[in-house]
C-alpha cells in the first residue's frame, strides 16, 4: 500500500497525507500531468474520473467528472497556482455544478503536491489547506480523506503500465463524452519548439500535410485572440483543394489555445479544437480536445481517417522539423 501516513492538524487546518513509489519522480510526476493517466487513477474505486481539460501551467485549469456504478457523476476543478515541473504544484480544489461551473454551495480548499525521491524511488505528500475548522469537518465528513487515499491506492497500476503511454505510440482518439474527443501523442520535442511548430507557416507547411501527396498553398495564423486564421491543402500539381478556417478564441503560449474550426465552403456549425502542450518524460505530450456539435458529427469525422492523418503528420513533424539534420 502506497499511502504510509494520514495527518490532521485542526489548529493548522490541514491534513498531509504522504505516500511512497517504486519509481521516478519523473515517471510519478507524468502521471499526474497527463490527462491519459490521472483520470485512471484520481477517482475512489467505482467512481472513474474522465478530465476533459488538464493544463498543469501557472494560471492554468483542469476540469473533470467523475461517474458511478449507476451513472451519476460529480464533478470537480483545479486551479493552478503554482507548478514547479518535475517538484511540485498547487492548486485550488473545488467541486463542480453539471454545467462546469465552481459550486459556491461546498467549499473549496488548496492542495499542495510535493514529489521527492527516495532511496527506492519517490515520494508524494499530498497537503490540503482548509479555509476554515467548519469546511475542513464538512468536507472530512463527506468522505475526503476516504476517496483521496482510495485513489492513490491506484496509483501503482498505472506507474506499472508503461505500454499504454509510451513516448513512441502513434496519435489515439479518446471519446470523453457525447460530444467531445481527445487525441494524445507524445512529440518527441521540446514544448517551445512543438508550439512554434504550429504557428510559423514556414514550418507548418513542411509537417502539417496529414498523407503524402499534399500540399499547403495557404497558411494564415491567427496571432492574437479574435484573429481568424485559414488552412488549404491540394494534391501535388493541383486539384482537390479544401480548407479550414476558425477563429483564435484563447492563447496562453506555449502550453495552451483554443479556437474555433469549420470547414471551408461547408454550412452549419464547426468544432472547438483545445491543444494543450505538457512537458514530459520523452518530450511533449500534445492533446487535442475537439468539441463538436453532436455524436453524430463526431462519429463522421472521426469515421474518415482525421486520427491516422494526424499521426502522419506528426511523425513527419519529428523527421523533418524537430530532428536535427
Amino acid at each position: 500500500m502506497p499511502v504510509t501516513t494520514v495527518e490532521k492538524d485542526l489548529d493548522a487546518l490541514t491534513m498531509t497525507v504522504v505516500a511512497d513509489f517504486p519509481v521516478p519522480t519523473s515517471r510519478l510526476w507524468d502521471a499526474y500531468v497527463d490527462p491519459r493517466q490521472i483520470e485512471k487513477f484520481w477517482g475512489p474505486p467505482g467512481w472513474p474520473a474522465t478530465f476533459t481539460r488538464h493544463d498543469v501551467t501557472v494560471g492554468g485549469r483542469s476540469e473533470y467528472y467523475m461517474t458511478g456504478p449507476d451513472g451519476e457523476r460529480a464533478g470537480g476543478y483545479w486551479e493552478f497556482l503554482t507548478v514547479e515541473p518535475g517538484r511540485s504544484f498547487e492548486v485550488r480544489d473545488g467541486f463542480a455544478t453539471p454545467d462546469g461551473e465552481p459550486d459556491a454551495d461546498l467549499p473549496s480548499t488548496r492542495m499542495v503536491y510535493t514529489f521527492k525521491p527516495t532511496g527506492t524511488g519517490s515520494r508524494l505528500m499530498t497537503r490540503t489547506i482548509f479555509p476554515s475548522l467548519e469546511a475542513l469537518e464538512q468536507l472530512l465528513s463527506m468522505g475526503m480523506e476516504e476517496g483521496l487515499t482510495a485513489a492513490m491506492e491506484q496509483v501503482d497500476a498505472v506507474l506499472a503500465d508503461l505500454a499504454s503511454f509510451a513516448a513512441d505510440l502513434p496519435a489515439a482518439a479518446q471519446l470523453l463524452d457525447d460530444t467531445r474527443v481527445r487525441i494524445s501523442r507524445v512529440i518527441r520535442g521540446p514544448v517551445q519548439t512543438v508550439w512554434d511548430a504550429h504557428h510559423d507557416p514556414a514550418l507548418m507547411r513542411r509537417w502539417m500535410l496529414g498523407p503524402d501527396g499534399w500540399t499547403m498553398p495557404v497558411c494564415e495564423v491567427a496571432t492574437s485572440v479574435g484573429d481568424t486564421y485559414r488552412n488549404e491543402w491540394e494534391r501535388d500539381g493541383g486539384g482537390d483543394r479544401f480548407g479550414f478556417t476558425g477563429e483564435l478564441l484563447e492563447s496562453a503560449p506555449p502550453y495552451r489555445e483554443v479556437t474555433t474550426e469549420r470547414m471551408i465552403g461547408v454550412e452549419g456549425p464547426g468544432a472547438v479544437n483545445e491543444l494543450t502542450l505538457t512537458p514530459v518524460d520523452g518530450g511533449t505530450l500534445l492533446t487535442v480536445v475537439v468539441t463538436y456539435p453532436d455524436a453524430e458529427t463526431r462519429d463522421a469525422v472521426l469515421g474518415t481517417g482525421m486520427v491516422d492523418g494526424m499521426e502522419t503528420s506528426y511523425a513527419r513533424l519529428e523527421a523533418e522539423v524537430l530532428t536535427p539534420a
